[in-house]
Parts: C-alpha cells; sequence; structure tokens
C-alpha cells in the first residue's frame, strides 16, 4: 500500500516541478539599466513641457502622457518576470524617448548658427548659387545666434562644412525660415540613429542606446540646433557596431560593404569622422593580418577604401566640378579659418588662468602632433587599444585651439557601441608590429619607453602654448562715457615686446567665449616690434554697458593673427 502510494505521488511531484520551472527571470543589471534609461528621459524634460503649457497646450498633454509612461516603466522594470516581458519595456522606453524628442523639437526649431548656415547654404543650391566661400553675414544679426571670431578681427560668415547636409536639407526647405529645415534633418537623424543603434545593440543592452542617445538631455539639444556632426553620428553608428568583424574572411559582402559606404558618408557630412576612419581602418588591418595574412589584410582595407572614397565622392561630385578652389578652402576652413580660442581644453590655460600667450599656434601642433603618436601608439598596441579606437580619436581635440566639449559629447554613442560589440576579445589575434627591441627580454621598459616617446612631441608642443607669455602690454589711459553705465570709447597705451610687427584687435569680455570686435579709431594697425602707441578703440554699436553686478570682472583682450598670439589684462570700468 505505501509503494503504491509512493508511486502515485511522485508523477505528481514531477509535474509540480515540471510546471515551476518557467524562464529565467532577467539579468538585475539588465532591470537596473532598463530603469536608468528610463530615469534619464527626466532630464530636461520639465522645461520642455513649461514651454509648452504656455502655448502649446496639445504638445504639453503628450509630455503629460510621456511622464505616465516614465512612471509605468519605472514600475514594469523593476517586477517584469521573464526576459521578453522586459524586452518589450525597453521597446516602450524607447518610443517615450522618441516622443519627447519630437516635442522638444516642434517647441524649440529655430536651430542656431550651424543650422542658419546649413539651412541657408541649401537654399543657395536650390537656387543654382555657390555654396561654399559665400558669407552670409545677415543670419548673424539676431539674438542667440552666435559667431566665429577670427584673431585676424573679423568673423566667419560662410558654410564650412562637406555639403551632405545641404543636399538633404534642401528637400525641407518649405518647412520654414531660418535654421528650422536644418534643425529637422539633424533631429530625424539622431532619432533614424538611436533606432539603428538600439536595433544593432544586443538585447540586453538596447536601453543603453535609448539613454545614451536621447536621454540626459545632451544630443537631442545638438540635433535641434542643426549640427551637422549629428548626422554624421548616426551615419558612423552602423560603421562602428561589430567594426572588427567587418571583412571577415577576405570579404566585405553587403554588410561590411554599406558600412563602407556609411563611412564615406559619414565623412561627408562634417569633419569628424575624418580622425576616426584612420584608426578605425588601421584596427580592421590589424585584425585581418592576424587572420589571413598581410596581403589579403591590405586587399581588404583598399576595398573598404574605395567604397568610401566612392561614396564620398558622389556625394562632392556636383561641388568639385561647379566650384573646385571653393570647394576645397570650404570644406578644410575649420582648420584654417584661424578661430580665435575657445573650449574647455587646455587653451584655458592662457585663456583664464594666465594673461595669454604668444605662442597659440602651438596648441595646434599639439593637437595634431597627439592625433598622430595616438594613431602610432593604437597600432603598436592594438590588441590592448583596440576596443578605445572610437575615443581615441577625440583626445586630440582637448588640446586644440577649439576644444569644445561638443567634440567629445556628440560621438559619445559610438563609445557605447564600441564597448558593447568590440570587446577586447576581437583584438586577441590582431597583429601588432613588433621590432626586435619591443620584443626582447626588456620589453616593457622599451614599450614603456616607446609610448612616452610618441607622446612626447605632443606633450612639449603643449608646453610651449602654455607657457608663452603676451607680447603686448596694455593699460587704459582715459574712458569716455555714453552715460553712467555705460562706456562710449577706451584710450590704450599699448607696447609691443615681441620681436616682430603685431597687428592688433581688441575686445571685452566678462566670462567666457568672446564679445564682438571693437574698432580701432586711431592707432597703428601694425604696431612695430618693441615699441609703444596709443589707440582708440570704439565699442560695437556705439557704447558699451557695464556689468551691473557687484565682483564681475572686466577682461581686456587683444588678438594677433600673424604670428597668433594673446594679450590679456584686467581692467577697472565702474559706473559712474
Amino acid at each position: 500500500m505505501l509503494l503504491a502510494d509512493t508511486q502515485l505521488s511522485a508523477p505528481g511531484r514531477r509535474t509540480q516541478s515540471a510546471v515551476s520551472a518557467g524562464p529565467e527571470p532577467p539579468a538585475q543589471w539588465h532591470r537596473v539599466l532598463t530603469l536608468l534609461a528610463d530615469i534619464s528621459l527626466l532630464i530636461g524634460t520639465r522645461s520642455v513641457w513649461a514651454q509648452a503649457a504656455g502655448h502649446r497646450l496639445p504638445v504639453a498633454a503628450v509630455i503629460s502622457v510621456c511622464y505616465a509612461s516614465i512612471l509605468v516603466c519605472g514600475v514594469l522594470a523593476l517586477v517584469v518576470r521573464r526576459e521578453r516581458s522586459l524586452a518589450r519595456v525597453d521597446l516602450w522606453v524607447l518610443v517615450t524617448a522618441v516622443t519627447l524628442a519630437l516635442c522638444a523639437l516642434a517647441l524649440f526649431h529655430r536651430g542656431s548658427d550651424e543650422s542658419d548656415l546649413t539651412a541657408q547654404a541649401a537654399r543657395e543650391l536650390v537656387a543654382g548659387h555657390t555654396v561654399y566661400g559665400q558669407p552670409w553675414p545677415w543670419l548673424f544679426g539676431h539674438p542667440g545666434i552666435a559667431v566665429t571670431p577670427t584673431v585676424s578681427g573679423g568673423y566667419d560668415f560662410t558654410y564650412g562644412y562637406p555639403p551632405l547636409a545641404p543636399l538633404l536639407t534642401a528637400p525641407l526647405l518649405w518647412l520654414g525660415r531660418g535654421g528650422t529645415p536644418a534643425a529637422v534633418v539633424a533631429s530625424g537623424a539622431l532619432i533614424v540613429g538611436t533606432v539603428t543603434l538600439w536595433r544593432l545593440l544586443p538585447g540586453p543592452w538596447r536601453s543603453a542606446a535609448t539613454m545614451v542617445c536621447l536621454g540626459f538631455g545632451m544630443l537631442p539639444v545638438y540635433g535641434r540646433l542643426g549640427y551637422p556632426a549629428v548626422l554624421a553620428l548616426a551615419l558612423l553608428v552602423p560603421v562602428v557596431v561589430r567594426w572588427p568583424r567587418i571583412g571577415r574572411g577576405g570579404r566585405l559582402g553587403p554588410a561590411g560593404t554599406a558600412q563602407a559606404a556609411c563611412l564615406g558618408a559619414a565623412c561627408a557630412a562634417q569633419q569628424l569622422p575624418w580622425f576616426l576612419a584612420p584608426f578605425l581602418l588601421a584596427g580592421i588591418y590589424a585584425v585581418r593580418r592576424g587572420e589571413l595574412g598581410a596581403r589579403a589584410a591590405a586587399l581588404v582595407v583598399l576595398r573598404i577604401v574605395g567604397v568610401a572614397v566612392t561614396a564620398w565622392l558622389l556625394i562632392n561630385t556636383y561641388f568639385i566640378v561647379s566650384e573646385p578652389a571653393a570647394w576645397f578652402t570650404g570644406i578644410a576652413l575649420p582648420l584654417t579659418q584661424g578661430a580665435v580660442l575657445h573650449g574647455q581644453g587646455l587653451v584655458d590655460v592662457s585663456l583664464y588662468f594666465t594673461n595669454g600667450s604668444d605662442r597659440l599656434d602651438w596648441y595646434a601642433h599639439a593637437s595634431l602632433l597627439l592625433a598622430a603618436g595616438l594613431l602610432a601608439l593604437f597600432v603598436l598596441f592594438v590588441r590592448r587599444l583596440g576596443s578605445a579606437a572610437t575615443v581615441l580619436p577625440w583626445c586630440a581635440f582637448y588640446l586644440a585651439t577649439r576644444s569644445q566639449d561638443g567634440y567629445f559629447l556628440m560621438m559619445t554613442p559610438l563609445w557605447l557601441a564600441a564597448a558593447v560589440t568590440a570587446p577586447p576579445s576581437e583584438f586577441a589575434g590582431a597583429w601588432q608590429p613588433r621590432p626586435r627591441l619591443l620584443s626582447g627580454p626588456h620589453r616593457r621598459p622599451a614599450r614603456v619607453a616607446a609610448a612616452v616617446l610618441l607622446l612626447a612631441p605632443a606633450l612639449f608642443a603643449s608646453a610651449l602654448a602654455v607657457t608663452g607669455t603676451p607680447p603686448l602690454r596694455m593699460r587704459v589711459a582715459s574712458v569716455r562715457r555714453a552715460s553712467a553705465s555705460a562706456v562710449s570709447g577706451l584710450t590704450l597705451r599699448v607696447t609691443n615686446t615681441d620681436d616682430s610687427a603685431l597687428t592688433p584687435h581688441f575686445t571685452l569680455t566678462t566670462g567666457q567665449g568672446m564679445d564682438p570686435y571693437w574698432s580701432v579709431v586711431r592707432g597703428p594697425a601694425a604696431l612695430p616690434a618693441h615699441t609703444t602707441a596709443t589707440y582708440e578703440l570704439r565699442p560695437p554699436g556705439g557704447k558699451y554697458g557695464l556689468p551691473r553686478r557687484p565682483g564681475v570682472r572686466i577682461r581686456l583682450r587683444a588678438f594677433t593673427p600673424s604670428p597668433q598670439t594673446l594679450s590679456s589684462t584686467y581692467i577697472r570700468l565702474l559706473p559712474g
């Protein structure tokens, strides 16, 4: 009887065990990642809602629904019991993020100097006019539109990017005046790039794409400002995902060909991909050489370059034929325009912590030397540095004369794509050049010495730049006032301590960035070496309003173009 009971009860226990063995729950890190992506959508959303509540109630209503969606997704991310259910939550977080990005675009679509220039270039293209080398100063006459001052005392009002953004903006000019069409193109590219990255990443990592691309409130702002770099970013996303596998087996295939074409198109959208491409090509060559040998690896890289150059030429052909000299000058403009120092990098030493430098050119030299040194290090140690290929190129901009943080943060989705899909294991068998000195019994000290040697030129150039001395000594001789709180002119005594004649251009600033140049009413255009002269200056608009807040310091700056120098001094201009 006992045996019969045992036999009858055993199947029941087996059935209960089979029923309880359901699907594995999601990993806790996946839940946390989904929750973080959901939380990131709250950043900056309140300010968008506040604007919409004042004059765009339908948009405000949609944002309010998105708030509810964020709350629901937060709950579901913590309580769903299946991986498939959490994947659906990831998708809904993405949909919410895209909706919020579109709501913000509906409110803030007037753009910036970047979008205005891109839209104007598109209008000139549609009208059959030349695009490059044509100044459009009227675009910058209204508030909120920044200008790019140059060390020659002027401003750059021309279009200085490759032509893909204007080509894509041209069909959308009907959307409105100003930079709206370009802002729509850039924002649309960001959304497409986000969805592409989300789709290409492994399932548990997809919410990271939502968080980095549309969360935090960073990249959507650049999209609404119409930056062509956002378009380049979107085109680079499919290139970077699993990039060490391009050309595996010696064949590009449809996927590799598409990736190479996207690389060429990205280089035709903005100049930043120009700095990334050498690292990717060097990495692909190293991985393929470790797999196939030198000749086959070289053929793979040549095919990639061929497809990329073809795509780039197809986009640029019209401009190469119709305006070759202006086109070449235009796409090289960011490298040659001589813009004043600006950014959050090493240039801050000369801008804010010292009184200037007579060796500003060395910031640019240091940036190029660092880029070359990092590329050489990447080739030598690709097995260790391969995963950092999407981060290393931007390190060079930290030393550049224009070291804005946008150069770093606009490409951060590529950091994520490489971190997830190009781990160190992809480079374990990559080829690394190993001269005898770097592979001998003392290879570790030799490799450290090689790294120091490759980076030393950039460090030396940086030291030259930051330790330069201001070549001009400036002193305020008299002040002319338009009123008790405004200045109508300054008289300066300026001494040139340099060994060459300098052509100074003056401005006053009260914080970061650059205010418009003051006009020189009287004084020599070029101040000879080791001489002193009197300059009378007039502010733009005829008067300069003195800051009313106590403690605000006014800095007099003087830039010279050849050689590029900066001289600064604090001056006291108190309200009368």
